[in-house]
Order: structure tokens, then C-alpha cells, then sequence
């Protein structure tokens, strides 16, 4: 009677323990899974090596568990037309994951206005390790305030604009319109080259 008795009272409480447990590991999940499990952004650069300054730069939305959905897509350049991304302020970005380090809509530097800056980059150059790519960013042509001005660097005059020294460039409607959507939904942490 007794170990009936000690029994009843043990189970109810290894199942508490249990239950306790499993809460207790689904609170610990750590926060890149709990921004997978509720759909992330990200920036998501396609090349296109037939013509690199009409490439595709998209805001993507993760889904776990399907297919990532883009929810916004502009046409982008990055380089001068080298598709070597050994190529300092000449090639295109080198393929991989970067940091987004932060993003401004009034940058005063070398580049203007609306700005995300993401982390430098080794490039490959036939496998082995190569040059690294610094001062990288997404960007348009556009005053400090993000209006149109008077010299060429701060001006959009049309397709040619899109070549750049290595960086990621759009024009300005569609870096404003980015900017918007992603204040909108959430601001991607990576950009991904492929």
C-alpha cells in the first residue's frame, strides 16, 4: 500500500519536472532560431553575368520550413562591368553571406543619402584566399539628404548609374521604397551573393 501510495505522489511530479523541462527549453531557444521560426528579412543579391548592372537585389522574407519569399525586388549593379570580385572598386562583390552594419538616410561620405553599409569580404581567386573587399555598401547617387544635386556623383542621370566601384547600387526611388519596406516589415541583419 505504501509504494502505491509513494508512486501516486512521484508521477504527478516527474511530470511536472517534465513539462517544467520542456518549457524551460523552449524559452532558452536562442535568438537566430527564434527569428527563423517567425520569418526574418534579408537582403539577397542575384548576378547576372551576362550584364552585371542589371542584376537583382530582393528583401526577402524567411519561411521556416518552405521556400524563402522575396517581397520586394529592384534592378541593381554592382562594378564597373569586371565580374572579377578580386577586383578592388572595379568587380562586383564577392559570393557569400555579409554582415548588414548599419543602414542611414542621410550618409555624408564618399557615397550619400540612403546607405546600407555591410561587413568587408575576402574574395576566392582560384580557390585560394584574395584580396579584401572594404568600404562595401548598398547605395544610390543622391545628396546627403537624400535629394538630387548638381555634380554627377549626386545625381542619378539614368542606366549608366548603375555601374559602381564594387558596392551595390540602385536608383533612388527604388532605395527609398527599399528602405520604406524595410522599415515596414523588419531590417534585414545579412545579405546574401550569389
Amino acid at each position: 500500500m505504501r509504494i502505491n501510495s509513494l508512486r501516486a505522489r512521484i508521477t504527478p511530479l516527474a511530470l511536472t519536472a517534465a513539462l517544467l523541462g520542456g518549457v524551460t527549453a523552449t524559452s532558452a531557444m536562442t535568438a537566430p532560431q527564434a527569428q527563423a521560426a517567425s520569418g526574418g528579412y534579408y537582403l539577397y543579391f542575384k548576378k547576372n553575368s551576362a550584364n552585371p548592372i542589371n542584376s537583382r537585389l530582393h528583401l526577402m522574407k524567411s519561411v521556416p520550413d518552405a521556400a524563402d519569399k522575396a517581397v520586394a525586388s529592384y534592378r541593381a549593379g554592382s562594378g564597373n562591368g569586371s565580374k572579377n570580385p578580386c577586383a578592388t572598386a572595379k568587380g562586383w562583390l564577392p559570393n557569400g553571406k555579409y554582415k548588414v552594419e548599419f543602414h542611414r538616410t542621410n550618409f555624408d561620405g564618399i557615397i550619400n543619402g540612403y546607405v546600407i553599409k555591410v561587413s568587408d569580404k575576402r574574395c576566392k581567386n582560384n580557390g585560394a584566399s584574395g584580396t579584401k573587399r572594404t568600404e562595401l555598401f548598398v547605395h544610390s547617387e543622391m545628396k546627403p539628404n537624400g535629394g538630387q544635386g548638381r555634380i554627377e556623383s549626386e545625381r542619378w542621370d539614368g542606366t549608366s548609374d548603375y555601374y559602381s566601384n564594387g558596392c551595390i547600387k540602385l536608383k533612388p526611388a527604388d532605395i527609398k521604397n527599399l528602405f520604406g519596406k524595410a522599415g515596414r516589415y523588419g531590417w534585414p541583419k545579412t545579405l546574401t551573393v550569389k
